[in-house]
């Protein structure tokens, strides 16, 4: 995938208000620590994640993607009427219909003939989105598209630990290590063809992208509902980590050099890469794999945890904000989602 009519001009984001710390997870967790000897601090020790964010109880999805999108409005002075399109993409939703990105669009005010739709790609769904309004403008269907997003860790969370409790094994225990470095948060991108007169001076060109998968793995990573002994359904979200990174790695290095092919870049010609954010060992691997040095890329995880679909954008947004990030550098995302799939995005910053 090539384009040369595409720019993002805005990433805008909302962070979950409350800030629970991987000590005040594990201390939930006690029984099961004392009962297999794990000391206090593993969570962090094993994953880099000190805390993470997640949103008041009752929360509304739609509301952070609304806060989100506003912001991303107000930055570029865009003309809501402008945006061909709407489109949600988080792994969490509202409800299963109609489409979050409705109430998103309907509380923006935008015009009749504007495509609103949810998409869904486990943590690759922002940059799905992203190549989704790409291509759209790219064509000429459209000008202008946002991208919204907004992810709750806190209920899965508090389902996996009641479940660790209710169930103590070793094997519970290492399923679910995954799901308790969730974040929250919510994002809003904005892309245009660079035609409309906005009163911001970002206007990264999205260059090309990559996308490979591996579908047979698609069982490593799961979250959904289970039926129970009484006939009620629950949620659960399980993860083979040790198989998934591995196999994530190894369909990152293919995506990896599919990409730099296809740009016909070097890996010294990628000034920045802002990869998904999981954890320390997950960042450690992707990184050595791809021969990146890590000081080109900007991490997050440490205090944002896991914040799936939302975590990659806001971390660019952060990374531009502090600087890290400058004007004219060739930047990369990298995304693996489960699946498997694997994305990898060029911008000119």
């Amino acid at each position: 995938m090539k384009y040369s009519r595409v720019f993002i001009n805005s990433m805008a984001y909302e962070l979950a208000p409350q800030v629970v710390s991987s000590l005040d997870l594990e201390s939930r967790l006690a029984p099961l620590y004392q009962k297999f000897r794990i000391p206090m601090g593993q969570l962090a020790a094993l994953t880099g994640i000190k805390e993470r964010r997640w949103w008041p109880k009752g929360y509304r999805l739609s509301d952070g993607a609304i806060s989100a999108a506003r912001k991303a409005v107000a930055e570029t002075g865009i003309n809501v009427s402008d945006l061909g399109a709407v489109v949600y993409t988080g792994v969490c939703r509202d409800q299963h219909e109609p489409a979050t990105a409705c109430r998103v669009a309907a509380e923006l005010g935008v015009s009749k003939d504007t495509a609103i739709y949810d998409i869904s790609n486990a943590c690759l769904g922002v940059l799905s989105g992203i190549l989704d309004i790409a291509n759209r403008i790219e064509l000429g269907q459209i000008k202008a598209g946002m991208v919204v997003s907004c992810e709750s860790a806190r209920d899965i969370v508090e389902v996996t630990i009641d479940n660790m409790l209710n169930e103590p094994t070793m094997q519970n225990f290492a399923q679910s290590l995954a799901t308790l470095t969730g974040g929250s948060g919510a994002i809003a991108v904005i892309l245009t063809d660079g035609s409309l007169p906005l009163k911001n001076t970002r206007n990264h060109q999205l260059l090309g992208a990559s996308h490979l998968s591996a579908p047979e793995h698609h069982e490593l990573c799961q979250w959904g509902l289970q039926e129970t002994s009484q006939k009620l359904y629950r949620e659960f979200m399980r993860t083979d980590a040790v198989t998934l990174l591995k196999e994530g790695v190894d369909l990152a290095k293919h995506t990896w050099e599919h990409f730099l092919t296809q740009r016909e870049w070097l890996v010294d010609q990628v000034d920045k890469v802002i990869c998904h954010q999981v954890g320390a060992s997950n960042r450690k691997q992707v990184l050595n794999a791809l021969n990146i040095p890590h000081e080109k890329e900007f991490p997050t995880y440490e205090t944002l945890g896991n914040m799936g679909t939302v975590s990659l954008p806001v971390t660019a947004a952060m990374a531009h904000d502090q600087g890290f990030l400058k004007l004219g550098d060739q930047v990369s995302f990298l995304g693996i989602g489960s699946g498997l799939n694997c994305m990898m995005l060029g911008i000119k910053w």
